[in-house]
């Protein structure tokens, strides 16, 4: 599985436009993150059909890029991020993104966008999905 990265200017519509081409080409959206910092922002977000969303943004001459993505469950309380973050710091993995992809009971599982797939999922040992 791998994350989409969507590089959008901060202005209204943006994520309109690549909703729109997704919702166009019967992509479902599975998870999703966005923020705009000054007169750009991101949208981080996995989908149903990965050759086809490809194809999508393509289509629109989106500016995107792809990281591998690494699931990890982890008790719903505070401190496990800091700790689920810090083991994939410490492999020498880069963060591309991060959220938030479903809770099951007192779990939650974070989606990580990151460089070294392999190394993260060692790095994070019990905590890694699948």
């Amino acid at each position: 599985m791998h994350v989409f990265i969507v590089d959008l200017p901060n202005r209204p519509g943006s994520l309109a436009e690549v909703a729109d081409a997704l919702g166009e080409a019967g992509v479902n959206i599975t998870a999703t993150a966005g923020i705009a910092a000054g007169p750009v922002g991101s949208l981080a977000f996995t989908v149903d059909d990965e050759d086809a969303a490809r194809a999508a943004l393509d289509s629109r001459e989106a500016t995107y890029r792809e990281a591998p993505m690494v699931v990890a469950s982890l008790e719903h309380r505070p401190g496990t991020l800091a700790d689920a973050s810090q083991r994939i710091a410490d492999a020498g993995v880069n963060l591309e993104s991060m959220f938030v992809i479903g809770m099951d009971g007192d779990r939650v599982h974070i989606g990580f966008g990151v460089s070294d797939p392999a190394a993260a999922r060692a790095a994070l040992g019990e905590l890694a999905v699948g």
